[in-house]
């Protein structure tokens, strides 16, 4: 079927809407009818190259839900007319990662920058001059149709609007996971969240959730602050240095038992400041994402081995999607995780430039495209 995407065709240059087309599911497959994507930093991260596809051209979006239109041979587990989140990591359930329980880790996940299909190794999409079109995380949300394999999505409750069910296919598993799986944070530990975009808002209710005591957010953006206090922070700095002290007033010098790190991107030379307020024994959990091909990291190893400080890699929060994405859903609706709160601004698909320079400029905690007749 024809229909339309946000595309990339080189890097550090605005997306583009294009038509494409769709193919129908194969074996263990399902077609999805999206009604909202997340707009998550790590699709511009496409943009500059931080991460690298297979090739070009592109097709952007990792976060979305939706409605299952088609289902293909052999699929049992989704019929037509289902909701759906899609899984930016796919969970199969066979790999041995996923029987090991860190179904995250997904065997299938080696394959989520080729753009291939898992079933059969060819491309779902093309462009309308014919071109294979490497899909984001096997997903690609920035488009009113997908076609993807049964282990990249999640059924959930019909009564959860499109646009909070989104989020969970990425920020609110990997934010929350963060804090709660990968940092393991316990009742009365001090927690500090660096970064509180959409996953970095996520990790802070995963903290104060968890029971954490104090729950330091640090973020440049002063509007992200204010906004980290209506999440439950109980102080926001504008960067580490400025909190250092606070920090270590409140915590009797102690420090951090556990610090989250969730900025848009990672840079080595900030790992040292983050550990500086991580406490003895802590843990400092590395969630955001740097450049793939930056491999250098200011460290004093002294320090980390007389402090016996653990440096914590998080990929997806740890999760388990298909168990926690619904178990995550269902704390929204029971008001315990403020989920459609954090949504600060709708776009159409064609508005999807703006709600990244909205991002990039610190106005929206998390933008979602929500779809429309006039993007199918």
């Amino acid at each position: 079927m024809k229909t339309k995407g946000a595309i990339l065709r080189e890097l550090n240059t605005p997306w583009q809407i294009e038509e494409i087309e769709i193919g129908d599911p194969k074996a263990h497959e399902i077609k999805i009818r999206m009604e909202a994507a997340g707009m998550c930093h790590s699709d511009h991260h496409l943009m500059t190259g931080g991460i690298p596809m297979g090739g070009f051209p592109i097709l952007g979006g990792h976060e979305g839900a939706g409605v299952v239109e088609q289902v293909g041979d052999g699929v049992t587990d989704f019929e037509v007319g289902d909701h759906v989140v899609l899984s930016f990591i796919p969970s199969c359930g066979k790999c041995k990662s996923c029987k090991a329980g860190v179904a995250n880790l997904c065997d299938f996940g080696a394959m989520l920058l080729q753009g291939e299909a898992v079933s059969d190794h060819t491309f779902r999409i093309h462009t309308a001059a014919g071109e294979p079109v490497y899909p984001m995380t096997l997903l690609g949300t920035f488009s009113p149709y997908m076609v993807v394999h049964e282990a990249s999505a999640v059924k959930i409750d019909k009564e959860i609007p499109f646009e909070v069910a989104a989020l969970c296919g990425c920020g609110i598993p990997t934010g929350y996971g963060s804090s709660t799986r990968s940092g393991d944070v316990r009742p009365g530990e001090d927690v500090a969240i660096i970064g509180v975009g959409g996953v970095g808002t996520a990790a802070l209710q995963g903290a104060v959730i968890a029971g954490a005591r104090n729950v330091f957010a640090i973020d440049p953006v002063e509007w992200k602050r204010e906004q980290a206090l209506k999440f439950g922070a109980t102080q926001a700095f504008a960067t580490v240095e400025e909190a250092m002290n606070e920090i270590g007033n409140a915590t009797e010098w102690g420090m951090c038992q556990k610090v989250v790190v969730t900025v848009g991107e990672v840079f080595g030379k900030d790992v040292d400041t983050w550990l500086s307020i991580t406490a003895k024994n802590g843990t400092c959990v590395l969630t955001g994402m740097g450049n793939m091909m930056e491999n250098q990291v200011t460290l004093n190893l002294s320090m980390l081995t007389l402090l016996q400080k653990n440096l914590q890699g998080s990929i997806f929060g740890g999760a388990n999607p298909k168990l926690d994405i619904p178990n995550l859903l269902s704390m929204y609706k029971m008001g315990k995780l403020k989920i459609e709160e954090m949504i600060t601004r709708q776009y159409r698909l064609d508005q999807i430039n703006e709600g990244y320079q909205d991002m990039l400029e610190g106005r929206n905690i998390r933008g979602v495209i929500r779809y429309t007749d006039a993007d199918r």
